[in-house]
């Protein structure tokens, strides 16, 4: 029995609209991720994007569990002695809730130019409001 294997030009990719008010980042993260990957589809192939558009709104209605917006920090280094920055996710949350999510997002695709190209297909918006309205995209209901 043959394997199916998708080929790149043959994906049908679908745009969903997933509303982020009241859900909790990693669970959010991991299911979007997996939509990004295709991994909902019978078609699915792991070397093959064939994941699907994903649009989030609210996410500055995300919620983080236990006390991590004090006590979780967002590193960054510049490579010099003493220069790494640390950011609590309280500050994040205020300030950049869609970096938040991205990051999330990201740390959960694969780390090659698959998961970069898989990245493309997301996009995070503060507000109600986003701007792919002409690609029509379906209202996805995300379970817990």
């Amino acid at each position: 029995m043959k394997s199916f294997m998708a080929k790149p030009e043959t994906v049908e990719r679908k745009w969903y609209v997933v509303d982020a008010d009241g859900m909790v980042l990693g669970r959010l993260a991991s299911q979007v991720a997996s939509i990004l990957r295709g991994k909902n589809k019978p078609t699915f192939t792991p070397h093959v994007d064939t994941g699907d558009h994903v649009i989030i709104i609210n996410c500055d209605k995300i919620v983080l569990t236990g006390d991590k917006l004090n006590q979780k920090f967002y590193r960054t280094h510049s490579g010099r002695a003493g220069h790494m920055h640390e950011t609590s996710y309280g500050k994040l949350m205020e300030n950049r809730s869609d970096f938040v999510v991205m990051q999330a997002i990201k740390g959960m695709l694969p780390k090659n130019s698959l998961g970069a190209a898989m990245l493309k297909k997301l996009r995070v918006y503060k507000g109600a409001e986003h701007e792919q309205q002409a690609q029509k995209p379906e209202t996805l209901v995300l379970g817990d």
